[in-house]
């Protein structure tokens, strides 16, 4: 019996939304099935980059690892673009945990304002996190995956169902992040050890900016951010039932708009038009800061083995020549930002599993053959 296409299946809800074949649909239409908040751009700052297609040959790497859309862009223009699975260059796709890289960010810009100590305790901010497991910990271990909290079953359960993705039990009030952040059972090792990959980190660094700039999180990142950046189009990012981002994995944006992100880091935190988005010493320490030993007695360093690397900010960072930055989301998602070839590609899929070894290997393998490409 013939399997039924994708149009013939049911259409995703909150119940099946990240699972294939129903996420390549969900991925471009998140606002349609959880809360989200929208991130506004500013249409009389977008520039649409130049575009000079170069022949690039990646149909294999397209379809080996689902890609729904890439933005190939070389020297400031677009030399390769492509749409699959109903995306077009103006739809947003979510970001998964490419999203921690964007809010490291918007991070930089209420650091350069004054606003954000990175090297305070949390609590000097949010004073509901004393006796809990984030007390002791810095905005800097949040921002580098660097906090020893360990979440057991227990906590892990209670944080899914505070995010919002997921459905509850019928009948169950909905949880939210504030009061898992507040009540959380986790417990926790000396923060500043090594690197440790806890998405709640970038939520709860999420809450903490929300409270030292006064305003929700989407109209920060909007003013800050994504209107002075230049944005081409808005973005949004799925809230919890009180209105808090997902700061580790919510945003939805277009590719094109990625890649402007890569673009403003590559260009050392300035837009387009050369007006200043994030601060350069921000970018520099996002290049150059980090401890290298944190990222090899880490968790991911087995998974990239025989790669220089450190984690800074929501970024990677490869230290192996000719370096370079990069953003990662379960499901394919990806920035790479490499300024010695001046070249940003932005990647967004809907893979079929969470994390895929081969496919990111496929993917890492693919930006030094266009790198080569293009020199």
């Amino acid at each position: 019996m013939d399997q039924p296409t994708e149009a013939e299946l049911p259409p995703a809800d909150h119940g099946n939304w990240h699972i294939r074949p129903h996420s390549t649909w969900a991925f471009q239409h998140v606002r349609e099935i959880v809360p989200v908040a929208d991130i506004a751009n500013d249409a009389a700052r977008a520039a649409p980059f130049p575009t000079g297609l170069a022949g690039l040959d990646l149909a294999e790497l397209q379809q080996l690892t689902r890609t729904d859309a890439l933005v190939v862009m070389h020297k400031g223009r677009v030399v390769h673009e492509f749409y699959d699975g109903g995306m077009t260059a103006h739809t947003p796709h979510i970001l998964m945990s490419a999203t921690k890289s964007v809010v490291g960010l918007v991070a930089g810009t209420l650091h350069g304002a004054g606003l954000l100590d990175v090297d305070s305790p949390l609590s000097d901010t949010v004073p509901e996190l004393a006796r809990t497991a984030f007390e002791g910990a810095t905005v800097r271990h949040l921002l580098d995956m660097r906090t020893g909290v360990v979440m057991d079953p227990q906590a892990l359960e209670a944080y899914r169902a505070a995010t919002g993705w997921d459905p509850l039990p019928p009948g169950a009030p909905p949880p939210d992040l504030r009061r898992f952040f507040e009540t959380t059972t986790a417990t926790h090792e000396p923060h500043g050890g090594p690197f440790r990959y806890t998405s709640a980190n970038t939520d709860l660094l999420g809450l903490v900016m929300e409270r030292v700039a006064g305003q929700p999180f989407a109209t920060i990142a909007s003013e800050r951010l994504w209107a002075p950046m230049g944005a081409e189009d808005p973005a949004y990012i799925t809230v919890d039932a009180r209105g808090a981002a997902r700061c580790t994995g919510g945003l939805c944006a277009t590719a094109r708009d990625l890649a402007r992100v890569g673009w403003m880091v590559l260009q050392q935190g300035h837009a387009a038009d050369g007006r200043v988005v994030v601060p350069a010493g921000w970018i520099d320490d996002t290049w150059h800061g980090g401890d290298a030993e944190a990222w090899r007695q880490g968790e991911f360093a087995a998974g990239f083995a025989g790669m220089a690397m450190r984690y800074r900010s929501g970024w990677y960072v490869v230290d192996d020549a000719p370096g370079m930055l990069f953003a990662m989301g379960i499901h394919g998602q990806h920035l790479f930002v490499d300024p010695r070839s001046e070249l940003v590609i932005a990647k967004l899929s809907s893979q079929n599993q969470p994390i895929d070894a081969i496919a990111t290997a496929r993917t890492l393998r693919a930006v030094g053959a266009i790198r080569r490409a293009l020199a």
